[in-house]
């Protein structure tokens, strides 16, 4: 996982990687630009030869980055423009340096040449783009890059700023790269939400860990495409930040696909097993995707309980693989209150269960059945759907032997917490509701979090907004209650394994239900796509690029 630091523990690691390791701050700016060169060098297809650059600059270490980063994209062949928002005397530190250098620079080139040479580097202080010189417009730029305020800011841009980020807009209505080094200028890097005018980026280069800015939206919704890259401090000191905020990686998929891979002594039970409990009368649906997508993440032995009347709808469309368990119902064709103790007893036999989907929870007697499930399990159960609307609002507590896993979306997560105020910050509430209850919280949303007990909250960065069709939770759930399986299948449940499993889990089905988007679009692509993609997502993971 990668941590995410805010702007001031990011500036504890410049100070440490200086004041600790010996490494100049100068050499780190350098780093960065050197970076940022190389990343939009590859976005160009290989060279910046021949291209034209305009690189905005503020007056602080953002602008110095974007300063050093134009004297390199010179020494390539680039023809750099180079607008410092201000005075060179009114900059200092590194940022000063490299204004400086940029100076001598442009005065020895055009003083050698005695006219502007074909490959120019131009810098000049103006107080704003309207002063553009002679005969040059947005038609003659390729790449525009924003290094004006970066992680400084932390109030709304000024109506001078305000004015050219508004005129910015126009460069990718005129087919314009636009980059942005370190996060998009306007936007302040410790929050989510927008706080005024800010650039929209294609491209976004973070330098040594990202910003909350860079992956949660919406404010990550203007970085376009993110690449964080190392500059040179020590990875030491990233992980003894205090942040307990992470982005989901790759890599962490790998890993537990690598722990729960097939062995040649497996058998289904050392797979795991799994016991859904799900549909009702008029959401017989639910039960049917959960199932399949369970059994298609790879559980060993999948079974699904329904209510009696249901049964043979959810046979005849569930994988051939999948059993079928039928149980007492209500008049309207939900599980009722009786059948707690026959879905204890088979639970029993499982490595984990599944509660909720299509379950409805109208009856008091559903409401009833599930609670007394939950609180009399005998395994890890994942909660999800009418299963929390039938525990809200929550007020039960996870263990670490028999661990809960809720997987609210907002509307659920407000009706579990018991409000129906806007919740503006997810991730501090994820967090606290966690911790509160000592549960694995699944918050479902255009960016996924899973916050454990320990304060953890991890961001997945995989799935798109396909994923916002009828059967996607449901199909979610199952992905989820199979991988979990197949870690229980081998090991003790706790609270350790059950955060990296669920982690695994929500970036596999989040990657294929970006498969299924490239294939289909998002706009067609449907629950039971993203189940088809399952192999396509781990085959891509597990292949070591």
């Amino acid at each position: 996982m990668q941590k995410v630091l805010t702007a001031e523990q990011m500036r504890e690691v410049d100070r440490l990687t200086t004041e600790r390791y010996g490494i100049p701050s100068i050499l780190l700016m350098e780093n960065a630009a050197h970076t940022a060169a190389r990343v939009i060098t590859e976005k160009l297809g290989g060279s910046v030869a021949g291209k034209s650059f305009l690189i905005l600059c503020g007056k602080g270490n953002n602008g110095g980055d974007g300063a050093a980063l134009g004297r390199i994209l010179w020494t390539q062949g680039a023809n750099v423009d180079i607008y410092l928002l201000g005075k060179v005397k009114e900059t200092k530190g590194d940022a000063r340096t490299n204004y400086e250098i940029l100076s001598r620079i442009e005065f020895y080139e055009i003083s050698k040449y005695g006219r502007i040479p074909d490959s120019l580097l131009f810098f000049v202080e103006v107080d704003d783009i309207e002063s553009w010189k002679k005969g040059k417009t947005f038609y003659d730029i390729d790449v525009v890059v924003d290094a004006l305020f970066g992680t400084g800011l932390n109030k709304p841009v000024t109506s001078k700023f305000k004015n050219l980020i508004k005129q910015s807009g126009k460069f990718g209505s005129i087919d314009k790269l636009v980059v942005s080094i370190d996060v998009p200028s306007g936007l302040n890097s410790d929050f989510a939400y927008l706080i005024g005018e800010n650039f929209r980026s294609d491209l976004t280069v973070a330098f040594t860990a990202p910003k909350l800015a860079n992956v949660f939206p919406p404010a990550s919704n203007f970085n376009g495409e993110l690449h964080v890259a190392n500059i040179g401090s020590p990875q030491e000191l990233i992980d003894n930040s205090p942040s307990q905020t992470f982005v989901a990686e790759k890599k962490d998929a790998r890993v537990w696909l690598n722990k729960t891979q097939v062995k040649t002594d497996s058998y289904k039970k050392t797979r795991g097993t799994a016991l859904l409990i799900a549909g009702s009368k008029s959401y017989s649906g639910a039960a049917i995707l959960a199932a399949n997508a369970c059994f298609a993440a790879g559980a060993g032995m999948v079974s699904v309980g329904v209510p009696k009347s249901v049964q043979e709808i959810v046979a005849t469309k569930i994988l051939d693989e999948i059993i079928t368990r039928a149980f007492s119902e209500t008049k309207n064709g939900a599980f009722a209150k009786s059948a707690v103790k026959d879905v204890l007893e088979l639970s029993g036999k499982m490595n984990v269960i599944a509660l909720g989907c299509g379950l409805t929870s109208d009856d008091e007697s559903t409401r009833s059945f599930v609670r007394e499930v939950v609180e009399n399990r005998k395994t890890p159960v994942v909660i999800d759907a009418d299963g929390l609307n039938a525990l809200a609002p929550f007020d039960l507590e996870g263990s670490s032997n028999l661990p809960l896993i809720l997987t609210p979306h907002i509307g659920e997560f407000q009706r579990i917490l018991g409000t129906n105020e806007e919740i503006k910050d997810r991730i501090k509430m994820a967090r606290e509701f966690s911790q509160k209850h000592k549960v694995i919280l699944v918050l479902k949303g255009e960016r996924s979090l899973i916050a454990a007990p320990s304060g953890e909250v991890v961001i997945n960065p995989t799935g798109n907004a396909g994923i916002s069709r009828a059967g996607s939770g449901d199909t979610l759930t199952g992905i989820i209650t199979g991988f979990l399986a197949q870690t229980y299948g081998t090991q003790k449940p706790n609270l350790e394994n059950t955060f990296e499993t669920v982690i695994a889990a929500l970036y596999v089905a989040g990657l294929a239900g970006d498969i299924a988007a490239k294939k289909l679009s998002d706009r067609l692509m449907s629950a039971s796509d993203i189940r088809g993609c399952l192999n396509e997502a781990i085959k891509s993971i597990t292949n070591y690029e």
